[in-house]
């Protein structure tokens, strides 16, 4: 039978809650510390971040994401991390790191802290899914993507309850040593998946308010081996003592999964603020068609920085007149994210030179 479970986290969690992954696993003691893996003191620190992951320059949303999360940071006496997510070696870059931070520091988005790529962590995160492993809680699965995709659509009439969307439909869960050895001699390399049960997470957002969301098979690593996301992003949290997330809320839909990581692993739960997204002209995601959307971008077509930075300031209610060379505290003087809109901004609100140059085809 599938265990419908609700769980209701608060955000805040007591200081009795475990803050490492340690203890038993599978009936024997294995060293799953994370603080020899951090560079952050966790006794009692608090700590907000902002997680890019260096695949290309920042846009618009991205850099005011950024924004509201060192701001809030800022004015709730937490230190503020940047954090590199750079899990895919292949689409990642130094260059693109370095172009990243230059950005947010052009905007006043900038760090005391070391920064931690996701790249030097594999051991960390390999720990985990171990101890997931030998729990039980995670599985092989040897489908491939064009595999999941039909399995999906054929699937797509039928209720999934509110699990995220394109939630695997378990095909691998429950194969047998049988079934598992022929797919192994056919050559298919698994990836790792979380075995779930029908868990359901209640997220008290502080920009979004509550959602309600179910948890998938999500996968855990690869088939070649490199973690994913979700089980990246649980442990770093953790291990960086970040109690405060501020992201896009794109990513509000993930967060059931991570919780529940987080309930499996014994890592506390941060408070999660999801902030609506900077939408281009057709109502969607930012993208390359909408123009130019990156701050390297709009300073080609005549912006000064301080105008990028401001229209974004502004954006997210900060007052953006008569301000001196300290803007970033004068700013946390006088905002809090009750100025911030619950609702998606357009593109064209900003106000900058987004469209076409003149002249152009």
């Amino acid at each position: 039978m599938v265990d419908d479970t609700r769980h209701r986290c608060h955000h805040l969690v007591s200081e009795s809650a475990p803050c490492a992954l340690g203890g038993l696993v599978a009936g024997r003691d294995v060293d799953l510390s994370l603080d020899a893996f951090g560079p952050y003191d966790k006794n009692g620190a608090m700590a907000g971040r902002f997680a890019p992951s260096p695949t290309g320059d920042l846009h618009i949303g991205n850099l005011r994401t950024a924004l509201v999360a060192a701001l809030l940071a800022q004015t709730t006496g937490r230190e503020f991390i940047i954090r590199m997510e750079d899990l895919d070696l292949v689409t990642s870059s130094p260059e693109f790191e370095q172009r990243q931070i230059d950005d947010l520091a052009a905007i006043g988005v900038t760090t005391s802290a070391e920064i931690v790529r996701q790249s030097e962590r594999f051991e960390l995160y390999h720990q985990a899914i171990t101890r997931l492993t030998e729990s039980g809680d995670a599985y092989p699965c040897f489908c491939s993507r064009r595999e999941i995709r039909a399995e999906i659509e054929a699937a797509a009439q039928a209720p999934n309850g509110n699990l995220p969307d394109g939630a695997y439909p378990g095909t691998c869960r429950d194969l047998t040593a049988r079934e598992r050895a022929e797919r192994e001699a056919e050559g298919r390399r698994p990836a790792l998946r979380l075995r779930t049960s029908g868990e359901t997470y209640v997220v008290n957002d502080l920009v979004a308010g509550e959602f309600e969301g179910g948890v998938d098979d999500v996968v855990l690593a690869r088939s070649d081996g490199v973690p994913a996301y979700n089980l990246a992003v649980v442990v770093d949290d953790a291990a960086q003592g970040i109690d405060q997330v501020v992201r896009g809320d794109d990513l509000l839909s993930s967060t059931p999964r991570q919780m529940h990581l987080q309930r499996l692993l014994g890592l506390p739960t941060p408070e999660y603020a999801h902030v609506p997204l900077v939408l281009g002209e057709m109502g969607s995601r930012l993208a390359k068609r909408d123009g130019a959307i990156t701050l390297r971008e709009l300073v080609v077509r005549g912006e000064s920085i301080t105008s990028v930075r401001n229209a974004i300031a502004n954006s997210i209610g900060c007052r953006v007149d008569g301000l001196g060379v300290n803007f970033v505290d004068e700013w946390a003087r006088h905002w809090s994210l009750d100025h911030l809109s619950r609702s998606p901004v357009q593109l064209s609100e900003l106000d900058l030179a987004i469209g076409d140059e003149e002249g152009s085809s």
